[in-house]
């Protein structure tokens, strides 16, 4: 019975998390009508359904409310991303002025959701304003998560949002929280996401764009997601100024969120400065950067002024997985394309809207490696990892441990599968690389746009970025037999 009810719960939740997720098809439909399109069907037949879905099905499990359980919070992140994924696809579906097939259609949603930011779209400029915005806007809420948005509004339902809270936020140290109250904490994210968003418009205004291009490119940029306006992606501006704003903000929505939340509270710099993991970001991105620039112009595709604007753009957006390019990028040497590929895997800080591994991760990993090499030196010493003076856990580094394995794991899956779906190795690894990071720009076949792959690649890397955005763990959990066992 206790079983049922908490069931029945998980259920009431999903429901109240379609109707605010619903809300949101209104806002593409109204950009229509201030574009003046006429054919405003696909968001309002979307927005109906979804609501009138969500209503029904909160509804009928209204008289169950109770607390989650761990197993709970991550049945709730799955459950809705997967059904969030189907209604973000729906409007590409019901768009009679796009013709796109239930695959295409899914890959499309699923890819901005999950801010991966490919497209299999061809004809991008070409499109209906309602529709840009839409992919933008599917790009800003994926950003941080619709779930986070929610759970500050959740404890007028009686249900504790805590464990969805952990199951959405990347990172391995996703127990702590900013402020005592959960809500609160979803709240000053949102907040400083948002400002981040506003300041990105006016930045892309100033440099050049026009209102649209301007919002849509800030919402994708600040999200990490990468979706444009226009086929070339900025490329289609040539514009120094332009690509110097969207490489500045991607390494500003790269960084731990919560650090804008200290900074904002304390009214100093300092917590970032001294911020372990941002230090090791910003050394990181320093040498990718660097190296790309000397690649560039070393090599004779650019002059010194072109190499630097070009490659620090085209290095940070590649290596925080937003996707935006520029520049003729990925037909770049192949030893700048494969740093940068390597570096998606790298992603950003944790905390932040970026994809891949995560800086945090990658910082307990050296750490940890150090240790190992000094032990075996002094097999009677004791060392501990600590990450700035914090000493990390044995379940920490175990986790972290675990889901390195799992995404190179998956990775080299998703690429044999790839190959034995009738695609060539460096595309299938480009490919999967653009996907499971959540980074967007392919290589080979894809490199122009990944609507070329065949159906079965498509569903695939459907699986792949949802892997990605929600970093392996809880799929795996939701799909194990242990946690339907008890």
């Amino acid at each position: 019975m206790l079983r049922r009810a908490r069931f029945y719960t998980v259920l009431h939740l999903c429901g109240f998390l379609i109707i605010i997720y619903s809300l949101s098809m209104l806002v593409p439909a109204l950009m229509g009508l201030l574009y003046g399109e006429s054919d405003l069907y696909a968001f309002l037949k979307t927005f109906a359904g979804a609501f009138s879905c969500g209503l029904l099905l909160w509804g009928l499990t209204s008289r169950y409310r109770g607390d989650l359980k761990t197993r709970d919070g991550f049945l709730v992140v799955v459950l809705f991303w997967c059904v969030f994924s189907s209604v973000s696809a729906l409007p590409f579906w019901f768009d009679q002025r796009l013709q796109l097939s239930v695959t295409d259609a899914l890959f499309e949603g699923i890819s901005g959701i999950t801010t991966t930011g490919a497209s299999i779209l061809d004809n991008i400029d070409d499109q209906p304003k309602s529709i840009l915005y839409y992919r933008a806007q599917l790009n800003f809420l994926g950003g941080l998560g619709i779930i986070v948005l929610a759970i500050a509004i959740l404890p007028m339902l009686g249900i504790g949002g805590a464990k969805l809270y952990q199951g959405e936020l990347p990172g391995p140290l996703k127990e702590e929280r900013l402020t005592p109250r959960l809500a609160d904490t979803a709240k000053h994210l949102w907040m400083i996401y948002s400002g981040l968003a506003l300041a990105g418009t006016l930045a892309f205004r100033l440099a050049g764009m026009d209102w649209f291009d301007a919002l849509c490119h800030s919402l994708s940029t600040v999200s990490l997601g990468g979706f444009s306006t226009h086929g070339d992606s900025l490329g289609y501006y040539h514009s120094d100024a332009i690509e110097s704003v969207a490489g500045v903000f991607s390494i500003l929505a790269a960084v731990n969120f919560a650090l804008y939340f200290v900074v904002l509270r304390r009214r100093s710099l300092l917590p970032v400065l001294r911020d372990a993991e941002f230090r090791f970001f910003a050394l990181i991105v320093t040498l990718v950067v660097g190296y790309t620039c000397f690649s560039l112009y070393h090599s004779g595709l650019f002059n010194g002024r072109e190499a630097l604007v070009h490659g620090f753009f085209q290095a940070v957006s590649v290596m925080t997985d937003n996707g935006l390019g520029s520049a003729g990028f990925p037909d770049w040497s192949q030893d700048t394309v494969l740093l940068l590929f390597g570096a998606s895997f790298f992603g950003g800080c944790v905390g932040s809207t970026c994809g891949g591994i995560k800086a945090l991760r990658f910082l307990i990993l050296r750490r940890q490696s150090s240790h190992e090499i000094r032990q075996l030196i002094h097999p009677g010493a004791v060392y501990v990892a600590k990450v700035g003076g914090r000493a990390i856990s044995e379940r920490v580094i175990k986790s972290v441990l675990g889901l390195f394995f799992l995404y190179i794991f998956f990775t080299c899956l998703f690429t044999w599968a790839l190959v034995v779906a009738g695609n060539d190795v460096m595309t299938a690894f480009g490919t999967v690389a653009a996907c499971i990071n959540n980074m967007g720009i392919g290589y080979g076949a894809t490199a122009a746009g990944f609507g070329g792959l065949n159906d079965v690649s498509k569903w695939l890397m459907c699986a792949a970025m949802l892997f990605g955005r929600l970093e392996i763990f809880p799929l795996i959990v939701v799909f194990s037999r242990t946690f339907w066992r008890y």
